[in-house]
């Protein structure tokens, strides 16, 4: 690596902070495993320094300690995060289709919504026709515990990533009817999955109306949500089995599209 790629010295302690992060990021990835005697030649950095930082990518999860020794690699978390930033333009991209045409049968606005921290937020919508619809853009972020992309979110999550996640939540009540703690929410959950589909009824925001789906990837994990917003004068309860199958029709496309071979829903149907 070039020296001058790393010369901060002339940068504010706080950015000269994040270049060495990713400095040491890069090296591990290049080399694998590594010392940190290695580490701190190769970035020409204190011992105490690169040491510091591994210790608090360690913590994060981004950096993980062979066993009985002092060598250092990346963590799943990395490979994580990394899959995510390579499926997210194929995930907007795939999902377009689908996701116009509920918009035309229906008239209302389309969102797509991935999970982001503890919350989630829009990478792509579908605005509705008509003059008056939902509120919102891409790139903002929303509540998980009362939006119909956070319900499926976790709803078909891995029970400990869900608890893991759900560590973060606050139970904000944005409106009467939002679910303001963890055990009634839990159990939201858990009709979401029964049901096949997620609900949000005047939760988030006052006379709005959704109803959501989750999309899969290959290994068959919830990576995005889709939903569909219904000022409440627009929504016809009677027709929320067709609403439904649209949606559920637009997931099986998408997810087959992104890898994903054995459609769970169509699994938990069929039990």
């Amino acid at each position: 690596m070039e020296d001058d790629s790393l010369d901060v010295r002339q940068q504010p302690e706080s950015v000269a902070a994040v270049l060495k992060v990713f400095a040491i990021l890069q090296a591990l990835g290049e080399k694998g495993d590594i010392g940190i005697s290695e580490l701190s030649i190769r970035l020409a950095m204190p011992k105490a320094t690169v040491y510091r930082f591994l210790q608090t990518m360690i913590t994060l999860g981004f950096v993980r300690q062979g066993e009985d020794s002092e060598r250092y690699s990346l963590d799943i978390k990395m490979f994580e995060l990394g899959a995510k930033a390579l499926a997210q333009p194929d995930l907007v991209d795939v999902s377009k289709h689908a996701m116009q045409r509920i918009a035309d049968l229906t008239g209302e606005t389309v969102h797509l919504g991935t999970l982001i921290d503890s919350e989630i937020i829009y990478v792509h919508k579908i605005d509705s026709k008509h003059m008056l619809g939902m509120y919102s853009r891409i790139g903002r972020r929303a509540p998980l515990h009362c939006t119909a992309i956070g319900k499926v979110l976790l709803a078909w999550e891995h029970p400990e990533r869900r608890d893991r996640i759900l560590e973060g939540v606050t139970f904000t009540r944005y409106r009467d009817k939002t679910i303001t703690n963890r055990e009634d929410y839990l159990q939201e959950l858990e009709r979401t999955r029964q049901q096949g589909f997620s609900e949000d009824r005047e939760e988030f925001d006052d006379h709005i109306r959704c109803l959501g789906i989750p999309i899969f990837d290959r290994l068959g994990q919830p990576i995005a949500g889709m939903s569909v917003s219904f000022p409440t004068f627009r929504f016809d309860i009677q027709q929320t089995p067709r609403y439904v199958e649209m949606l559920q029709t637009a997931s099986r496309e998408v997810s087959a599209r992104l890898g994903c071979q054995r459609y769970p829903l169509d699994a938990q149907s069929a039990n």
